[in-house]
């Protein structure tokens, strides 16, 4: 569908790009690929309490950080009449999280919405726009945690596996930065909560063509449960297991606590397991002293929608102390975050990457 000329001065500051590389840029054609989401919690205290259908009502992750709610509401004007646009922001620091909502009045428009800007590029970002759904107890914790895979098991060979138990909203393959090569890990989403529970049932303990040994299958961490923070542990352990010494080492020579930075810029309200108002912090150690912002934009950008990045710098030198802190608004994607970049290879160090905690190294 055309832009209307209306609302053509905004688009002069963005491309369209169908990039293969780019993280959930849209391909070209016609067909319009439905992805759904979770309303995050508190989403009715921004949208207030008017009804909206789900086929009207679409989420917009990955937008600059600088863009306004005004700006958001331009852009999507441009395909149909809106009845209501929210730019989604921090409620203390009022800074945007990088995500919104716009709710149509057609369904139509909504549609069209998906299949035109989905994939836009907006300043260094690809903004991704999908429906949004509200939260209820038969969609909530269907996301499952799947390790022992055969690392020759593409995503599709997985999506395969587990689409006969039900409708899948996404998925996703854990990938090693340096070598390319599957992890054996991955994260399903179903549709559900009891297709999840079907899938658990049949498949965990099984073992796929290609497997040396049954893999696991269970439900992903849930931000919102007590026991979130132990299986938080588990993922940061089983990959810090994987590169072994070199971290710890180099860990144990300077003996950091997180929480002593809590007064800096970016690093303060944590609760034990990384949440705060903003998302999920996450901890970056043994960084080079040159490290700055735009390394950590680029490392976690493609994971989620970033909402803050803090280099913590010596003040006499201004360089880096070797640590930095990274918010992400979503807890699933910062995990992946921290289970792909945890033991990264950045020239001659090895990063540490886990969720912030309180407790202090000893």
């Amino acid at each position: 569908m055309a832009v209307r000329r209306g609302h053509i001065r905004y688009l002069k500051v963005c491309e369209v790009q169908n990039q293969g590389n780019d993280r959930d840029s849209h391909k070209g054609g016609s067909s319009v690929k439905q992805e759904v989401y979770d309303m995050p919690n508190g989403y009715e205290d921004h949208m207030g309490d008017e009804p909206s259908d789900a086929k009207t009502n679409l989420i917009i992750n990955y937008l600059p950080q600088n863009m306004s709610q005004e700006e958001l509401r331009s852009l999507f004007s441009s395909i149909g009449e809106v009845e209501s646009a929210k730019l989604i922001r921090d409620k203390m620091a009022g800074h945007s999280l990088g995500y919104g909502f716009v709710n149509y009045v057609n369904p139509s428009d909504a549609e069209r919405a998906i299949n035109t800007l989905n994939g836009l590029r907006l300043q260094s970002k690809t903004i991704k726009v999908s429906y949004a759904r509200p939260s209820s107890d038969s969609i909530k914790d269907a996301n499952l945690y799947i390790s022992g895979l055969p690392k020759t098991m593409t995503q599709k060979d997985v999506e395969d596996m587990f689409t006969q138990y039900g409708h899948i909203i996404n998925s996703r393959v854990l990938v090693d930065q340096a070598s390319g090569l599957s992890r054996g890990v991955a994260f399903i989403r179903f549709d559900k909560r009891s297709e999840a529970e079907e899938a658990i049932k049949d498949l965990n303990g099984s073992k796929p063509a290609g497997a040396s040994e049954p893999i696991t299958v269970k439900f992903a961490a849930n931000p919102n449960q007590t026991k979130n923070s132990q299986l938080i542990s588990q993922l940061y352990h089983t990959q810090s297991r994987r590169f072994g010494g070199p971290v710890h080492h180099q860990a144990q020579r300077f003996r950091f606590s997180p929480m002593s930075v809590d007064h800096m810029s970016g690093a303060s309200g944590m609760n034990v397991s990384g949440s705060s108002s903003s998302g999920w912090c996450i901890f970056i150690y043994n960084l080079g002293q040159d490290a700055d912002e735009g390394i950590l934009w680029q490392m976690f950008g493609p994971f989620g929608a970033v909402t803050n990045v803090k280099v913590i710098r010596d003040f006499n030198t201004n360089k880096c102390k070797g640590f930095g802190f990274v918010t992400m608004t979503n807890y699933e994607e910062a995990a992946m975050a921290i289970a792909s970049l945890n033991g990264y290879r950045m020239g001659d160090r090895v990063l540490q990457v886990s969720f912030k905690t309180s407790k202090s190294h000893k």
